[in-house]
């Protein structure tokens, strides 16, 4: 990928040369979406903080390596996906249903989220949060990437090194799901 196309990896390319604003502009652009991922994808507030921070310090210790192959927020969701990885493979995760629904309603929500929209569209986003936790891990994580991140089937297998073809059928399999569960 030609970084004249990403600013954030113009960004990521300053910051490797010593730019500290660079950083400071990359990690207010992308901290909220990587938070929110990680927090949706594993469910656990303080197993979130940890990732959270361990991805940015990551970051931090590539800069002088980064080559901007995709795009910055594909190579930093990699980042944090395999970590998340790692982190359920040294333990399974212990939160229940009630503390991610709690963890989920103090996350900053979008402008049109807010409480001046209809009950009616809150309680369905609410319906939605519930199915897609619902989904087995590979799923929702496939289906957060492409309905929050709205990344393509290719940066999807990018970030969780699945192949495109799997990633397809996850999110297939995923859809089929929600739209049962939905539907009931």
């Amino acid at each position: 990928m030609d970084a004249a196309v990403d600013p954030d990896a113009m960004l990521m390319l300053a910051y490797a040369h010593g730019d500290l604003a660079a950083f400071e502009a990359l990690y207010a652009r992308h901290r909220g979406m990587l938070y929110r991922f990680l927090l949706r994808s594993v469910r656990d507030p303080h197993r979130t903080d940890e990732l959270f921070q361990e991805t940015w310090s990551r970051v931090i210790s590539a800069r002088t390596r980064y080559q901007p192959q995709a795009k910055f927020s594909t190579w930093l969701l990699q980042i944090a996906h395999n970590l998340m990885i790692d982190s359920v493979r040294r333990q399974r995760p212990m939160a229940d249903g009630d503390e991610a629904e709690t963890a989920l309603a103090n996350v900053a929500m979008p402008e049109q989220d807010q409480p001046d929209h209809t009950l009616s569209e809150f309680e369905r986003r609410r319906s939605l949060q519930r199915a897609i936790e619902q989904l087995p891990d590979e799923q929702r994580t496939a289906v957060l990437l492409r309905l929050e991140q709205d990344l393509s089937l290719e940066e999807i297998a990018a970030v969780t090194g699945a192949g495109r073809e799997t990633v397809k059928s996850r999110l297939r399999y995923a859809m089929n799901r929600l739209r049962e569960v939905l539907s009931e």
